[in-house]
């Protein structure tokens, strides 16, 4: 059964997170994940991939951020055609992690949360209006289209990561100047990464 009430800040997402995991397998699916964070709000959605791709425990394991960017491009391009309702295949659903592995990166992230929480608040919001929202989304498709690169340059992908979460809480929060900081991650991000695989 999915959880009807969206969670309102990155403590309420790592704590339906953990709810996902509160089970007796040893392995805790995407699927399990967006049934406790809902599926039709595109922050919390996407705030999935930025969690699981900024943390170093988990995102750098081979092929989770190419994951993501499948993650990423479908919930993205069904914002962009302004769906309500968003839509994952099955075997993306499917595609699981180990509790354990998955426990350390939520006890790491706990304590950067809390801080990070108290600086949200709604501010500069014609950022997230209109063409800001499709911005963002548009932004978040080129970082998707990306990340198998990343998979070879070093902490490109926990780059990416955090850019995709800034967007995240910036849409949950309605924060304009989170959302431009998430804009200014993902240039410091692609721009080494394209250096990198040019020269």
């Amino acid at each position: 059964m999915a959880n009807q009430r969206q969670p309102a800040n990155l403590e309420q997402m790592l704590s339906r997170i953990c709810d996902a995991e509160a089970s007796d397998s040893e392995r805790v699916s995407i699927e399990n994940i967006v049934n406790e964070v809902g599926h039709r709000s595109f922050g919390p959605l996407l705030l999935i991939t930025g969690i699981i791709t900024v943390l170093p425990v988990v995102g750098d394991i081979p092929g989770v951020p190419t994951l993501m960017a499948a993650f990423i491009l479908l919930v993205a391009g069904q914002l962009l055609f302004q769906r309500r309702y968003f839509w994952l295949p099955q075997w993306l659903l499917k595609r699981d992690v180990t509790q354990e592995k998955m426990n350390k990166a939520i006890k790491w992230m706990r304590p950067p949360a809390r801080f990070i929480d108290r600086l949200l608040k709604p501010r500069m919001t014609y950022l997230l209006e209109g063409g800001g929202v499709y911005a963002i989304a548009i932004t978040c498709v080129i970082i998707a289209l990306t990340m198998p690169a990343m998979e070879v340059v070093p902490f490109t992908a926990n780059g990416a990561g955090l850019a995709i979460t800034l967007f995240a809480l910036a849409l949950m929060a309605r924060d304009g100047l989170l959302a431009l900081l998430a804009f200014i991650t993902t240039a410091a991000t692609l721009g080494p990464l394209l250096y990198s695989l040019l020269f």
